[in-house]
């Protein structure tokens, strides 16, 4: 008896992403966990994923990440397009720590947040708002830089007003030999950004989704409004939205490389990143799982050990 067995009229079947295959999910799920660096036929060859000990050790390895290729971008002369979440955020922190220990400075950094809250008009909350993504960011990451940080003009974040511009502006400075980065965390639903599983049903072709550049507006997964509930607001729905703005394939898997953490482990055994995590690296492309596709770029992604084993230990291969 599992979840194959018994979703059929279940409350749960008309939740569930319908271009999620439960077969191959499984086949994911039960993989022996000393496999899950194992390259796969659709990684790119200079995708690599990194098993760490516990969130410290996140935290600076993922910070430092970070702050590298800012660093490597300003040693090579280039101007530097960086896509970043909110969500992981202890990272940040570390970022700031290594670039002021090494005395870099990121006049050369163009920050793009991926994603923001929203109406279903696409309508953001003030800036100066504690539940805004724009307000995290300027906590943890641009205030604390000091004067050694992006320059404001240089910070765009994923307004109605704002985000259909993403697209002209990486353009214009990739047309320049800008350097494009993408920064992330892996969604409940398996999404980037807010890039959630549903949205596959609107594009005729993989192509098609592959090309779309963002959302505004977003209606929301379920499955993603539990995570943020959870994680951000202490299980309370009512700060939440279930609606958001967001960057696309078009841009998140247009980057050069792609720096990202798993750390979804709960404690007292518990884990919410685990199923995620092995969908991610096993399923293979596919528009139902926005973060299929990145092991189809370069980049590292780092994840907590105890995540590998998890699903395999409850469901043995």
């Amino acid at each position: 008896m599992d979840m194959m067995s018994t979703i059929k009229g279940s409350m749960f079947e008309s939740l569930y992403p319908e271009g999620w295959d439960l077969e191959r999910l499984k086949y994911c799920v039960t993989s022996d966990p000393a496999t899950i660096c194992t390259p796969q036929d659709f990684w790119n060859q200079d995708f690599k994923p990194i098993p760490v000990k516990d969130l410290n050790d996140m935290a600076v390895r993922f910070g430092h990440e970070i702050a590298m290729q800012i660093r490597l971008a300003k040693e090579e002369g280039k101007e530097l397009i960086l896509i970043l979440p909110v969500g992981p955020m202890e990272m940040y922190r570390w970022t700031v720590y290594f670039l002021k220990e090494w005395g870099i400075t990121c006049e050369h950094v163009h920050g793009f947040n991926m994603d923001e809250w929203a109406d279903s008009e696409g309508n953001t909350m003030p800036a100066d708002n504690p539940v805004t993504f724009q307000y995290a960011m300027n906590q943890a990451f641009y205030g604390p830089l000091g004067t050694q940080g992006v320059p404001e003009k240089q910070r765009h974040f994923a307004t109605k007003e704002e985000l259909p511009n993403y697209a002209e502006q990486m353009g214009e400075l990739r047309a320049k030999g800008a350097k494009q980065v993408m920064v992330y965390g892996i969604g409940r639903a398996c999404h980037i950004a807010f890039w959630d599983p549903h949205f596959a049903k609107d594009y005729s072709s993989e192509a098609d989704w592959l090309a779309d550049t963002h959302r505004i507006g977003a209606m929301l997964h379920p499955l993603t409004v539990e995570q943020n509930a959870y994680l951000t607001f202490h299980g309370n729905y009512i700060p939440l939205s279930c609606y958001a703005n967001t960057i696309g394939p078009g841009l998140m898997f247009q980057s050069d490389f792609a720096v990202g953490g798993c750390d979804g482990v709960l404690g007292r055994g518990m884990s919410w990143q685990g199923q995620s995590l092995w969908m991610t690296l096993r399923y293979g492309t596919t528009p139902w799982i926005t973060s299929s596709y990145i092991p189809t770029i370069p980049g590292k992604l780092l994840f907590l050990e105890e995540l590998a084993s998890s699903c395999s230990e409850i469901n043995p291969h």
